[in-house]
């Protein structure tokens, strides 16, 4: 049984001697090379299924993006209230879409937790913001003025 281990790793009587045998012996580093030879194959979806079933699974992202374009698009036509309301509300949907849905694509970053907390903090964040930008803020909120007041004196 030793033998055979020393003669698949090269050392014992079969591996030779002199410099042929030194050369088979010296262990293989578990590093990875420095100069890459190939690609690495894809993770994730792209590993899972064909080229027209990856973009039916990632619908979730495509309609949060799809959003968050338009809200994009209508700030710079300037309707930036309104933009930003949609993006936020795109943030929030992004929010429940994770906590709904089993498989949401690329929208799942990190844990669903996380996911689920950062997105509608953001979300929340934003269409907040936009609704209590001036002038005429569509939300009033009564400490705000104290708090802008009190940190800009």
């Amino acid at each position: 049984m030793r033998a055979e281990r020393d003669a698949e790793a090269g050392t014992g009587a079969e591996a030779g001697t002199g410099a042929e045998g030194a050369a088979e012996q010296t262990p293989r580093s578990r590093r990875f090379p420095s100069v890459t030879q190939d690609t690495a194959r894809p993770e994730g979806a792209g590993r899972a299924g064909p080229g027209d079933a990856l973009a039916a699974r990632q619908w979730p992202m495509l309609s949060v993006l799809a959003a968050t374009a338009i809200g994009l698009l209508l700030t710079a036509l300037d309707q930036a209230r309104v933009g930003c309301l949609v993006i936020g509300v795109a943030l929030l949907g992004a929010a429940v879409l994770r906590r709904v849905l089993p498989d949401v694509g690329m929208l799942a970053v990190r844990s669903r937790f996380t996911d689920m907390i950062t997105y509608g903090l953001l979300g929340a964040a934003i269409t907040l913001l936009a609704l209590v930008v001036a002038p005429k803020p569509w939300l009033d909120v009564p400490f705000l003025e104290d708090a802008v007041r009190f940190t800009v004196r």
